[in-house]
């Protein structure tokens, strides 16, 4: 079996301007990463001009100024571009809810509408990092010494995801014996309790190393 990860996953970030777009808040950066056998091969980056002013602790916060949303590009014009790069490609981001929330509210305002899966890199490290002191993107990037950039900018925090994510597939694959840490694996570790990750992994090894004559033999008898 092919890994979803050769076929390409992207790794996304929003900055926005508030915790909720039912309350009205809106993307104001994109950032994303495509990883393709374990590379990361392109990536998508812009401001966004939301139509409405950020106030001063999202600048503070992020960086993005007030002046800077002028001049960037309208919103229908850059998540057109970005329904472009995403394509079918599975999604990853870190505390995916939250990014999910506002990607899905900014494609209905173009009348488009997200087909692919999206998973959640938090949510996956609780598995392979039970002992890190917390599951925040910046201390897992320090807890396994990735590449840091600067956090809170959306494609700085997209590649960081993008790293760490390809960081919990080699260390899954070289703890436990994987042949194939994939996308789906990982979604389906994250629905798995602490408790019963080895077990789980163990089985997952055991079924993945078995012939396929034999698998093939015991669906026939």
């Amino acid at each position: 079996m092919r890994r979803t990860c050769d076929n390409g996953i992207v790794v996304l970030d929003f900055e926005t301007s508030g915790m909720s777009p039912d309350q009205g808040d809106r993307a104001i950066e994109i950032g994303a990463v495509l990883i393709r056998k374990g590379e990361l091969v392109d990536q998508f980056s812009s401001l966004m001009n939301p139509g409405i002013r950020v106030n001063g602790f999202i600048e503070d916060y992020t960086g993005i100024t007030n002046q800077m949303l002028q001049a960037a590009p309208g919103a229908t014009e850059v998540i057109t571009k970005f329904a472009a790069f995403i394509g079918n490609y599975p999604l990853v981001a870190h505390n995916a809810a939250f990014d999910r929330r506002f990607l899905d509210a900014e494609l209905n305002r173009i009348r488009r509408e997200r087909q692919q899966d999206f998973g959640c890199s938090l949510l996956v490290a609780r598995r392979p990092y039970p002992d890190a002191p917390n599951h925040k993107l910046e201390t897992l990037i320090r807890y396994k010494d990735l590449p840091a950039g600067t956090f809170h900018r959306a494609l700085a925090d997209a590649e960081m995801t993008a790293h760490l994510w390809l960081q919990m597939v080699a260390d899954l694959e070289l703890t436990h014996g994987l042949p194939d840490a994939s996308f789906e694996m990982m979604q389906k570790l994250t629905k798995v309790k602490k408790s019963n990750v080895g077990s789980y992994l163990k089985q997952l090894v055991k079924a993945e190393s078995r012939p396929e004559s034999l698998v093939f033999s015991n669906k026939n008898n």
